[in-house]
């Protein structure tokens, strides 16, 4: 990442979602860029971000791409595909989840689980799942990943 560090960055989302709701919809993030001098349209906004608002794990990844550019291989992509293999390592039936079970597997076989903490793999996992179904799904998982790497 960028020298700005990922709580900076946090203070400056909450800053720009003006409206409170956890996100910055395109039209707040305009309103910041063109307040230092950067012009654009909403539709090439959005070209270059992928989506109508970001969440503060994707505006963190959007700061990440104005700040190193247009490289072939970005930091972004990077992280992305470590987590997709991480998230694989987990996801043991390849059905795109994280279930408590495959979760506690998981840690078992990588020597991080420990009966006696009295770690509950169900509350592990309902701290990130956001719809609340029971299991991560990779963007939860990504969400998770990010936050204990901060």
């Amino acid at each position: 990442m960028s020298s700005i560090k990922a709580g900076d960055l946090y203070r400056i989302f909450d800053q720009l979602d003006k409206n409170g709701d956890g996100l910055v919809s395109l039209e707040e993030l305009m309103v910041a860029l063109e307040g230092i001098g950067i012009h654009t349209s909403e539709d090439e906004l959005e070209l270059l971000v992928g989506k109508k608002s970001l969440d503060r794990i994707d505006f963190l990844f959007f700061h990440e791409t104005i700040i190193k550019g247009n490289n072939n291989k970005s930091e972004y992509s990077v992280l992305e595909n470590d987590l997709r293999e991480a998230f694989a390592v987990f996801d043991e039936n390849g059905d795109g989840f994280i279930s408590s079970e495959e979760l506690q597997s998981a840690l078992l076989r990588l020597g991080l689980w420990d009966e006696r903490c009295g770690g509950d793999c169900r509350s592990m996992i309902s701290v990130y799942d956001v719809n609340s179904d029971g299991k991560l799904d990779f963007e939860e998982f990504k969400n998770m990943m990010l936050f204990y790497n901060n």
